[in-house]
């Protein structure tokens, strides 16, 4: 069974809503009638009733079992105006503000959704950016108790694949972070060491990746992601990680130990983490791309409850297996 029906069966036996905010988009209502389908999650779709049930019924989408939430006629908005203003009067939030904000961002009123426990996780991003999606969630939800830095993942699914968990990786961070610190890669690595044994269900085993091997080369980029790896083993004893290293001494068994002879992690990581944000994003497009991977995210990890982004490019059968991962990541509150 390829992983994301296991991920979609984990779905099932425990459904979940999840909020969907841009209905204006098509490929957002082709994805919520497969999830309606497949039975993966109840739907929330934030919009208009009438326009996006004439956007579904016209592009031949069954939106059969969905609820539709305007904003403007929603009976709960009048609580959601005062828990958002409850929560941002520190920044000098007033109601008024508060409603406005609610009445023109659907992002926004799908987030205060979730706040309220009315939902239990959100997924957007298909024509807004990742500022969009993260900044309601930032602001609304928060970081998660812990945490020290939200960052972004991808789940890649890479066929007919001998590398990784069985052609399963996580790739960190794809879509936040530009440039981040050693202490910061270090949070990464932890996360996503965490996420990818919550949804794949197997160990990690974590990459800091380079474009050095254990010290073949020298400079101030190397330099990191050596202190990067030194603090995540310090805070993280129990975990498989190791660094750096190039991408084929992290996942190919016979370069991983020509290159890191001694290491547990070299020839055999499934969580890569990259040392920066044009890394991570040209890294996970070219896997896309060329090997026809399935590449699920950004997937979002820190924040409270369960948000994640969608990359512009994506397609409807992406949607899809976002909202499933996001599901599942929801049966953990």
């Amino acid at each position: 069974m390829a992983f994301i029906d296991l991920i979609k069966e984990k779905a099932k036996a425990n459904k979940k809503t999840i909020v969907l905010p841009e209905s204006e988009d098509a490929r957002t209502l082709e994805a919520a009638a497969t999830v309606l389908k497949e039975g993966t999650a109840n739907l929330i779709l934030i919009g208009n009733e009438e326009k996006v049930l004439a956007d579904a019924a016209a592009g031949g989408f069954d939106l059969t079992g969905a609820k539709i939430v305007d904003p403007e006629n929603c009976d709960k908005l009048d609580a959601y105006v005062d828990l958002f203003t409850e929560l941002r009067k520190s920044k000098g939030m007033t109601p008024e503000e508060a409603r406005k904000i609610l009445l023109s961002s659907n992002t926004y009123f799908g987030v205060i959704m979730v706040k309220a426990g009315d939902a239990d996780g959100l997924v957007s991003g298909a024509c807004h950016s990742t500022a969009d999606t993260l900044r309601p969630s930032l602001q609304i939800l928060k970081t998660a108790p812990g945490t020290k830095l939200v960052s972004t993942f991808f789940l890649m699914a890479v066929p007919d694949c001998e590398y990784g968990e069985e052609g399963v990786f996580v790739f960190s961070d794809c879509g936040l972070n530009q440039n981040p610190t050693a202490e910061e890669l270090a949070s990464i690595a932890k996360s996503s060491a965490d996420s990818f044994r919550f949804l794949v269900g197997k160990e990690p085993k974590v990459a800091m990746l380079s474009y050095s091997t254990m010290g073949s080369a020298k400079h101030d980029d190397v330099t990191k992601v050596q202190e990067a790896t030194k603090i995540a083993k310090e805070e993280n004893p129990d975990l498989a990680l190791d660094g750096e290293l190039q991408l084929d001494a992290a996942i190919v068994p016979s370069v991983g130990e020509f290159k890191a002879p001694g290491s547990k992690v070299a020839g055999h990581a499934n969580t890569l983490i990259f040392p920066n944000l044009d890394a991570g994003n040209i890294g996970y497009k070219l896997v896309q791309r060329l090997a026809k991977a399935e590449a699920y995210g950004p997937m979002c990890q820190g924040i409270a409850r369960p948000v994640n982004d969608l990359s512009r490019g994506c397609s409807a059968a992406d949607i899809v297996g976002v909202v499933a991962i996001t599901a599942v990541q929801a049966q953990a509150f």
